[in-house]
């Protein structure tokens, strides 16, 4: 979370797009930190839920802010989505978020591909 409120703070375009809907989850997730109601409402109206489609053609549409796109999912439905962000433009953001039921027994491979994680502290060099 502090690292997308962060981003919100810097008036950066920031678009979840996840195979599974978050919405409640997130929500509950809020419920439970510090922020501020303000905070937390602009953490959700980010969208949460299911509607790639929808989302990328926003982010085709936006070119006036740094964006940055949280992708979620399996290893397929991030290669996948990664692939159509790069067509739209090789300079945007992304930070994969993977689901770690499934990719627990290939972490070191994973994360080997990378040059940062982010975790409930923020983002971390390797």
């Amino acid at each position: 979370m502090p690292y997308i409120e962060n981003e919100i703070k810097k008036e950066n375009e920031v678009f979840i797009l996840t195979e599974n809907n978050l919405e409640e989850t997130i929500k509950k997730v809020l419920s439970r930190t510090n922020l501020g109601e303000e905070e937390k409402q602009k953490i959700i109206e980010i969208g949460w839920d299911r509607n790639t489609s929808e989302k990328l053609n926003k982010i085709k549409k936006e070119k006036i802010k740094e964006q940055i796109v949280f992708i979620k999912g399996e290893k397929e439905y991030i290669g996948k989505i990664d692939k159509e962000i790069q067509k739209i433009n090789s300079n945007i953001k992304t930070i994969h978020c993977y689901s770690i039921q499934e990719v627990e027994n290939d972490m070191k491979n994973i994360v080997e591909k990378y040059d940062a994680i982010l975790n409930t502290i923020g983002k971390i060099s390797i």
